[in-house]
């Protein structure tokens, strides 16, 4: 079944808090025996963060900083890990801190907001607005699977139903090609462990409470934060809401179907410009792009750097092409560079997010140059296994292998096996935590505010209404009405009311709505 090839994100369940001490220092108390103590952390809430100017980068007014975190919580002196962080200070008298996680797992927030720092210039009106790069990602000890994962990942699609045994093989030479690459960040991985160093962050940057805007996976940070440390919740604001409790095998599905919905209304789009790369009949485009990433399956071309590009490659760079109708246009010349010239540098620039090769920093922050070029799709593959408390063993695989293929084709047959692929991406590594999606329920915060877009190809509606009703009565659901992942860069409308409430503390009503915005 779907839901036993699940793979959930979740943490290690020796990372959750409470659970950690009493699993490690609790064993053989006596009954009835007092709590024992918690691991002394406070060094660590004595940091103060340290800004300077921003090296390598363009961005005027950006600092940069970091902090210092253990690398395992329940043993803070067996390591530590630095992590990167990056502000826009307020423009005005601050109340403090606003902290940005832009979603993933594994996109990197410090040049992330250094490109995009004027979407949260309004801001700054009261905020100094602050990313940070989480543990794995980006500078902060970032995590590699090496340069021959994506020819095993390929086989792992190419055999899935048809070789179970070389699957087996193909998925176990990748968890270990990935722990060998990524070193001892890869086991204490995981959005439970992020959560608790965004609240060192929090005490780091001198805030009683923490003020948080997250998109997309960012919202999985901010619901486990509040489960974590309700007491220190200011004002929080999810968008593009991540489920809680749905596992990955469903997930896998659910974000292929919202996948092949946004690219049938890229299609309807494309065939009315003289330049679209899949012809200019609708009913046949479809199957153009289809026949364009078996194609590249089957005999890849040259990338710049001189390795293979390939259907799947195809297919990852347009998902993210996918997520915002403002990137059509460039998603649409740059597949038709691909078909016309073989030139793939335009396609590649909406996956690329690092040129460096695989680099252990030793805890300490890696340099821009040096975070491997897989670093979002590992990060991704090691956040999410690490959040999945469920393991299928090889007779549930094989058992279940060609119902998943065809369940995931059939609700796409361009996304299918990508999503298919990253779900297969856990087996060989280990559990992951059981805390989110046992744990993260019927907060008692102040209100927060949830936002949910209609039309998301990655985080359906549905996912917004599942959680609020999860989170409890502290949930506020804002409906947008428009379409693209999350509504902040989008919804002038949900823009606005996120401003209001993180500025003034102005919240919408539970249940309100925001318009679809004017096709531009």
């Amino acid at each position: 079944m779907l839901a036993k090839l699940s793979t959930r994100p979740a943490v290690r369940r020796c990372t959750g808090a409470g659970a950690i001490t009493l699993a490690l220092l609790g064993a053989g108390l006596p009954a009835g025996a007092a709590t024992p103590p918690q691991p002394d952390l406070s060094r660590f809430y004595r940091q103060k963060v340290t800004w300077s100017a921003c090296p390598g980068t363009a961005a005027k007014g950006l600092q940069c900083g970091k902090v210092t975190v253990p690398l395992d919580y329940a043993r803070p002196g067996t390591g530590t890990l630095d992590l990167a962080l990056a502000r826009r200070p307020a423009t005005g008298p601050s109340r403090g801190s606003l902290v940005l996680n832009f979603g993933g797992p594994g996109r990197a927030g410090v040049s992330t907001l250094a490109a995009s720092g004027r979407d949260y210039l309004a801001l700054t009106d009261g905020y100094d607005v602050v990313t940070f790069d989480p543990r794995g990602v980006g500078r902060s000890s970032p995590v590699s699977c090496g340069e021959d994962v994506q020819a095993a990942s390929a086989m792992a699609g190419d055999t899935a139903d048809r070789n179970p045994k070389a699957l087996m093989t193909g998925l176990r030479k990748v968890a270990a090609e990935c722990a060998r690459h990524s070193g001892p960040v890869l086991t204490h991985i995981g959005t439970v462990n992020v959560s608790r160093d965004l609240d060192v962050i929090r005490q780091a940057l001198g805030d009683d409470k923490l003020n948080y805007l997250g998109f997309s996976y960012g919202t999985r940070i901010g619901a486990v934060y509040a489960a974590q440390f309700p007491g220190k919740v200011g004002r929080m604001a999810l968008d593009g809401v991540d489920t809680l409790t749905e596992p990955l095998s469903e997930q896998g599905v659910a974000g292929a179907e919202g996948q092949q919905t946004a690219l049938d209304d890229f299609l309807d789009w494309c065939v009315k410009d003289l330049g679209c790369p899949f012809g200019r009949d609708r009913r046949t485009a479809g199957d153009q792009v289809l026949k364009l990433v078996r194609s590249l399956d089957e005999r890849p071309v040259p990338t710049g750097f001189g390795g293979p590009f390939t259907g799947q490659d195809l297919v990852g760079a347009i998902a993210q092409g996918l997520y915002s109708k403002e990137l059509w246009p460039a998603l649409e010349r740059a597949v038709l560079s691909l078909v016309d010239d073989g030139d793939t540098r335009k396609v590649e620039t909406f996956t690329a997010v690092g040129s460096g090769p695989a680099h252990r920093s030793g805890g300490a922050l890696a340099d821009e140059a040096n975070v491997p070029a897989d670093n979002l799709s590992a990060a991704l593959m090691a956040v999410n296994c690490a959040d999945d408390p469920d393991r299928p063993g090889d007779g549930q695989i094989t058992k279940d292998i060609a119902r998943l293929r065809a369940a995931y084709e059939k609700a796409s047959p361009v996304f299918g096996r990508y999503r298919l692929v990253e779900l297969l991406m856990c087996y060989g590594r280990p559990r992951g935590t059981d805390f989110i999606r046992d744990r993260v329920k019927d907060v008692d915060t102040p209100k927060m505010l949830l936002v949910g877009t209609r039309g998301d190809p990655a985080t359906p509606y549905r996912w917004t209404m599942e959680t609020a009703h999860r989170l409890g009565p502290s949930a506020v659901v804002l409906d947008n009405k428009g379409e693209g992942h999350t509504g902040y860069p989008s919804s002038k409308c949900v823009h606005r009311k996120i401003d209001d409430f993180l500025l003034y503390g102005s919240l919408p009503a539970d249940g309100s709505s925001c318009p679809a915005d004017r096709a531009r």
